[in-house]
């Protein structure tokens, strides 16, 4: 197993510095994200109430070039994650390659193909915008430490409301861990049974045998298929669950600071920024909540590669020999 581990690790490690960068960029990614309600704070409570048109000039001037900053930094970040996958791809495609090659010959039930579909899978993880989820996540707080400064009562109210969706990503987790690990168990035997039938087709042919078997792949499709469709249909009901919360909360907010706004305890500006920021807050829950299943099947194709490179470690190498030397000469060719 430390084996093992040393060669996923040994995979990763040179990209410590990349991600580093990645956390770097999405930090300051989200402080950019307060923009938009510290532009709409200013406005409502500068801009209007002195009706100073070049304020509300300069004030938009430095809002769009911070908002230019912020994708110029993102697309950095996407370019960054992509790379990673490439790396990663590079590093354990031969690896992987061959121990599914060792395993197939030891009449194992893992094939090339499923062995580097998880590797694609995990590399797709790495570079795709389900990664940013989590590394935008830790940053809610900060949002909810701006809205305990608006008022106490807004504080509170989305951190009720962090509360219940993260709430829902642990039920969505706990609903869709049983059945997609059922499925992929199923889509792996469907796929291995397949190609069974395929190596063997001149054979199955002759023998009448094709309606028979067709039958035993259909009912491990149909498995896999059942259990794939249960754990979606609990996604899918969570995540719309997920968006209707978010979208009642940003309501409730821009309720809870109107009242507040009325009974002066707060300013008109804080009553519409402090929707703007829940549901900044918010959006990197419903990102993971969304990424979970994702998550989910990523951590099943990694254990399915730890599984076979630690029954399969790379043989050591042999003795280095120096490049053959040969020589060819052809006489009276016509």
């Amino acid at each position: 197993m430390k084996k093992t581990r040393d060669d996923l690790r040994a995979a990763l490690m040179p990209q410590r510095g990349t991600f580093v960068s990645v956390g770097v960029f999405s930090a300051v990614i989200n402080l950019l994200m307060l923009v938009p309600a510290l532009y709409m704070l200013q406005v409502y409570d500068r801009v209007l109430a002195s009706g100073n048109g070049v304020t509300l000039l300069m004030l938009t001037v430095i809002a769009l070039g911070l908002y230019a900053l912020m994708a110029a930094l993102d697309w950095l970040r996407g370019l960054l994650v992509i790379r990673v996958g490439e790396a990663l791809d590079q590093q354990l495609g031969e690896r992987v390659y061959d121990a599914a090659g060792q395993h197939g010959l030891q009449g194992g039930n893992v094939s090339s193909a499923q062995a580097l579909s998880d590797l694609n899978q995990l590399r797709q993880f790495f570079a795709g915008s389900a990664l940013f989820a989590f590394f935008d996540a830790p940053w809610a707080p900060l949002y909810l430490i701006v809205l305990f400064l608006f008022h106490p009562l807004l504080g509170a109210l989305a951190l009720l409301g962090a509360l219940v969706l993260l709430a829902l990503a642990f039920v969505n987790e706990r609903w869709s861990r049983a059945p997609l690990n059922e499925a992929s168990a199923l889509s792996i035997n469907a796929g291995r049974l397949a190609q069974e039938h395929w190596r063997g087709a001149a054979t199955i042919k002759a023998l009448g045998m094709g309606g028979r078997l067709r039958r035993r792949w259909r009912e491990l499709q149909d498995g896999y298929v059942d259990h794939q469709h249960l754990a979606s249909e609990r996604s899918v009901l969570i995540g719309a669950v997920t968006r209707a919360l978010r979208l009642a909360l940003q309501s409730l907010m821009l309720g809870a600071g109107a009242w507040l706004a009325i009974h002066g305890q707060i300013s008109a500006g804080m009553m519409v920024a402090g929707s703007i920021l829940v549901g900044r807050m918010l959006a990197p829950v419903e990102q993971v909540v969304g990424a979970w299943r994702q998550w989910s099947g990523t951590r099943i194709a990694v254990n399915r590669l730890q599984a076979l490179l630690q029954t399969h470690p790379e043989p050591p190498r042999g003795l280095s020999l120096p490049r053959p030397q040969g020589a060819l000469r052809v006489e009276g060719l016509t």
